[in-house]
């Protein structure tokens, strides 16, 4: 189920334009682009997400997501970046524009996304 909320991407998650939390994807509202090549990039990172949870039968998909968080700020990394050192940001990032991969996507490939691919984030 994908919803829209102008209030929480505006108050709580300004820097961000998508959010998944199973089952739902909750977007920033992108009424006058839905048809756009960037909303389907973005929906198509979000359904990574939710494939990964999936995987991880959602409660340890969130578990690791916060591992993986913590231990990157502990090795003193800013937030930005220690959210896109997470392996599955990583794969969500890397794979977002393949609007195909989901279909050939193998079981937990997010633990192979050890390093980034080109130039994933902009800084």
């Amino acid at each position: 189920m994908i919803f829209t909320s102008k209030i929480l991407f505006n108050k709580v998650l300004r820097h961000y334009t998508g959010i998944t939390v199973w089952p739902f994807v909750i977007l920033r509202d992108t009424e006058q682009e839905s048809g756009s090549e960037r909303y389907r990039v973005l929906l198509n990172h979000e359904r990574i997400h939710l494939r990964q949870q999936a995987e991880l039968l959602v409660i340890f998909f969130y578990i690791l997501y916060a591992f993986y968080y913590i231990r990157n700020r502990f090795r003193g990394l800013s937030h930005w970046k220690a959210y896109q050192e997470i392996p599955f940001e990583r794969e969500s990032y890397a794979k977002e524009r393949d609007l195909n991969y989901l279909k050939t996507r193998k079981f937990w490939q997010w633990r192979f996304f050890k390093k980034n691919y080109g130039k994933i984030f902009d800084e």
